[in-house]
C-alpha cells in the first residue's frame, strides 16, 4: 500500500509534461508562419512494371482532387501504388520546409523539377510515414510529386500537410507524437513498479496484480509503437518496435479478460471468451512466427488474422466487459462502481474508433483510445488500492487479536498453575496457621509491655496477613457461587460505602455516589462486595490531597455499567496492561492477588473490567455486568 502515492505522483507527473507538451498553447507560440495546404491530386499507377523506377505522370493523365480530411477511391485492380501532385504555396520563411504528417507507403519517393529530392524504404510492413522536407524559397508555386507504394488498400494523405519555417515544423512534428512516447512510458513504468510490488503480496492478491500488470504494460506498448515517432527516428528498430506492437496486441485481449474474471468474479462467457482469445492470440503468434520466417509471403494471412480478425474480437470482448462491470454495478457493489466509469471512458473510445477505422477502411489514425485509457487504469489502481487499504486494516485487526489472545493464553497459564498451587495447599498452610496464631495470642495476652509484647503483636499481624493471602487464594481457586441471587446494585454499594469511607476518611479523600434505583445483576453479594472493595480501596491509596472518587452506574441496552473514577496518581500504559497479573503490584508490600481475585470475581459472575489511566491524572474502572430483573426468583 505505501507504493500506491509514488505510483500516482510518477504517472500524474508524466502525464502533465505529456500534456504540457502537447498543449495548444505551447503549440500556438511557435506556428505562426506555418500555412497548411488543404488540397492535392491523386493518381493511380497501373503503368509501372514491378522492379523499375516509377517516373511522374504527365499532367494530361486524369488526376483525382482530394481533400485533407478525403478518402481516395477505389484502388484499380493489379495496382499497389499511387501518385500525389500538389502545389507549393508562396514560402516566406527564411529556411522553409514542408510536413506531411502521415503519408502511407511502404516505399515512398518525393521528385521536384523531376529530381528525386527524398525516398524512404523499409522491409518491414509499417507503412505510416511522417515526413519533414527542407525546401527553398525559390520553390514557392513549383509541384511537388510523392509516389508511394504500399501492400494494404490504403494509400495516399491521412492528416495535416503544412509548410513554414524548418524549425518550427519540426517541433510540430516532435509535439504531436511525443504525447504518446511519455503517455506510454508511464504505463509501462507503472507496470513494472506494479510487477516489483506484486513480489510482496499473498498469492491471491499477487495474480490479480500480474493480470494487471500485463495489461497496463501492453497498453504501453502499444500506445509507444503505434505513433510514427520512433520509426522516424529510430528507423533502424522498425522491425522490433513491430514485432513489440503486435505481441502486445495478442497479450492485450486474453490478460484483459483475465483480470476482469478475477474482479467480477467467475461469469462463465467472460471466462470462455478468455479461452478462446488465448488460444486464438497463440495462433496469432505462430502466424507471425510463419510470416516473419518466409519473409513476408503469408503478410494477407498475417494482416487479416491480427487486424482484421482480432480488432472485431476486441470490441465484442470490450462490448462484454463493459455489460458484466454494469451488471454488478446496478447491484451497488462499489467496487464495480468504480471499474464501470473507468472502463467506460476506455471501451466506448475503442469501440468506436476501432469502428470507424474498419468504416474507413483503415484511413483513420487511433488515438482517442489513450485518453479511455487513462480513466481505466487510474480506476483499477483505485480498486486495487481499496483492497490493499482494506488487507491492511485486517492484517492490523488480526495482529491485535493475535496479542490479545496471546496476552491472554499467558495470563490462562498463570492463573492455571496458582489455582492448582492454591487448592493443594491452601488448606495444608490455613490450619497450622491458625493453631499458630492461637498460641500466640494465648502468649501475647499473658505478657506485660515491652519488646516482646511488640514482636507478639507483629507476628500475630503477619499470621492475619498470611491468612489474608491464603484467603486469596482459595477463592481464585474456586470463584465459583454455592448461592446466587439478585443484587441490587444501589443496595450492595450503600452497604460498601459504610466499609470503605472511614477509610476514605483517614486518607482526606472523599467518595461520591450516583447510583440509581432500579439496577440489578445476578451474582453472590459477598463477593460483589469484595470485589468492588479491593477496588475502591486500590483508589484510596492512590489518592493524594483533596482526593476525589465517584462512583455511578446505569444500564444501556441489557448490561449493566459500574464506573469508579479518582482523581489519584493514575498509571502508565505499562503498568496498565499488567493489572491481574499474580504478583505484580505498586504496593511496597503487595502481593497482586486483590485485583486477580477482583478479576477472577467478576468473570465468574459474566462480567468484564476494563481500566483507563494516565499519570498525574487518575484512573477510571469501569465494570460490565449482564442485566437481571429486579424481580427475578434467586437461584442456588
Amino acid at each position: 500500500m505505501k507504493y500506491m502515492p509514488k505510483i500516482a505522483a510518477v504517472f500524474w507527473i508524466l502525464l502533465l509534461l505529456a500534456a504540457a507538451a502537447a498543449s495548444p498553447a505551447s503549440a500556438s507560440r511557435v506556428v505562426s508562419n506555418v500555412q497548411t495546404i488543404t488540397k492535392w491530386d491523386m493518381l493511380w499507377d497501373t503503368a509501372r512494371q514491378e522492379g523499375s523506377l516509377p517516373a511522374p505522370p504527365s499532367d494530361q493523365e486524369e488526376w483525382e482532387t482530394i481533400g485533407s480530411n478525403e478518402v481516395a477511391g477505389n484502388k484499380p485492380s493489379g495496382s499497389s501504388s499511387a501518385w500525389i501532385r500538389m502545389v507549393l504555396p508562396e514560402l516566406t520563411a527564411e529556411t522553409p520546409a514542408i510536413l506531411l504528417e502521415n503519408i502511407y507507403g511502404k516505399h515512398v519517393i518525393i521528385y521536384k523539377d523531376g529530381i528525386i529530392v527524398y525516398e524512404s524504404f523499409r522491409s518491414y510492413n509499417y507503412e505510416q510515414n511522417k515526413i519533414l522536407l527542407p525546401l527553398e524559397r525559390e520553390d514557392s508555386g513549383k509541384r511537388l510529386y510523392i509516389w508511394a507504394d504500399s501492400r494494404l488498400d490504403r494509400l495516399g494523405i491521412s492528416g495535416e500537410v503544412m509548410t513554414g519555417e524548418q524549425r518550427e515544423l519540426l517541433g510540430i512534428m516532435i509535439r504531436k507524437d511525443v504525447f504518446d512516447v511519455i503517455l506510454g512510458s508511464a504505463f509501462i513504468l507503472i507496470a513494472l513498479t506494479l510487477a516489483i510490488c506484486s513480489i510482496f503480496l499473498f498469492q491471491p492478491n499477487r495474480s490479480v496484480w500480474l493480470s494487471l500488470c500485463t495489461v497496463i504494460m501492453a497498453i504501453g506498448v502499444l500506445v509507444v509503437t503505434y505513433p510514427p515517432f520512433l520509426f522516424t527516428f529510430y528507423r533502424e528498430y522498425g522491425e522490433m518496435y513491430l514485432i513489440l506492437f503486435d505481441m502486445a496486441l495478442f497479450l492485450l485481449p486474453p490478460s484483459l479478460a483475465l483480470f476482469f474474471e478475477q474482479i467480477l468474479g467467475d461469469i462463465v462467457y467472460i471466462r470462455r471468451f478468455r479461452k478462446w482469445l488465448t488460444f486464438y492470440s497463440i495462433a496469432c503468434f505462430l502466424i507471425m512466427i510463419v510470416n516473419w520466417l518466409t519473409m513476408d509471403r503469408y503478410y494477407w494471412l498475417y494482416y487479416g488474422v491480427s487486424v482484421t480478425l482480432l480488432g472485431l474480437q476486441l470490441m465484442a470482448l470490450l462490448i462484454c466487459l463493459m455489460v458484466a462491470s454494469l451488471k454488478r454495478a446496478w447491484k451497488g457493489d462499489r467496487e464495480a462502481i468504480i471499474l464501470s466509469v473507468g472502463f467506460a471512458c476506455f471501451a466506448v473510445t475503442s469501440v468506436s474508433e476501432l469502428f470507424w477505422f474498419y468504416i474507413r477502411q483503415g484511413h483513420y489514425n487511433l488515438f482517442l483510445w489513450k485518453w479511455g485509457v487513462i480513466g481505466f487504469v487510474i480506476s483499477v489502481i483505485t480498486i486495487l488500492g481499496r483492497r490493499l487499504a482494506e488487507k491492511h486494516r485486517q492484517v492490523v485487526q488480526y495482529s491485535q487479536e493475535l496479542e490479545m489472545f496471546n496476552n491472554e493464553l499467558q495470563r490462562s497459564e498463570k492463573m492455571e498453575i496458582i489455582s492448582d498451587l492454591a487448592a493443594s495447599v491452601a488448606h495444608e498452610v490455613r490450619n497450622p496457621l491458625q493453631v499458630t496464631r492461637g498460641f500466640l495470642q494465648l502468649l501475647s495476652s499473658k505478657e506485660e509491655e515491652g519488646k516482646n509484647k511488640d514482636y507478639l503483636k507483629i507476628a500475630l499481624e503477619e499470621l492475619d496477613r498470611a491468612s489474608n493471602i491464603i484467603t486469596d487464594f482459595l477463592t481464585f481457586a474456586k470463584p465459583e457461587f454455592e448461592q446466587t441471587k439478585i443484587l441490587h446494585i444501589d443496595d450492595e454499594f450503600r452497604h460498601i460505602e459504610g466499609i470503605i469511607s472511614p477509610m476514605a476518611n483517614l486518607q482526606g479523600g472523599k467518595i461520591s455516589m450516583e447510583i440509581p434505583e432500579g439496577l440489578a445483576i445476578k451474582g453472590n453479594s459477598s463477593k460483589f462486595k469484595q470485589a468492588f472493595i479491593n477496588v475502591i480501596k486500590n483508589s484510596i491509596e492512590a489518592l493524594r490531597d483533596e482526593g476525589q472518587i465517584h462512583i455511578r452506574a446505569y444500564s444501556s441496552g441489557d448490561e449493566v455499567y459500574i464506573h469508579i473514577r479518582d482523581n489519584g496518581e493514575g498509571m502508565d500504559a505499562q503498568t496498565l496492561i499488567r493489572l491481574g497479573e499474580p504478583y505484580f503490584s505498586n504496593k511496597t508490600k503487595g502481593t497482586g492477588l486483590g485485583m486477580m481475585v477482583t478479576f477472577r470475581i467478576i468473570e465468574a459472575m459474566d462480567g468484564r473490567i476494563t481500566f483507563t489511566s494516565a499519570k498525574g491524572i487518575g484512573t477510571e474502572a469501569t465494570v460490565r455486568f449482564p442485566a437481571a430483573s429486579s424481580d427475578s426468583a434467586p437461584e442456588s
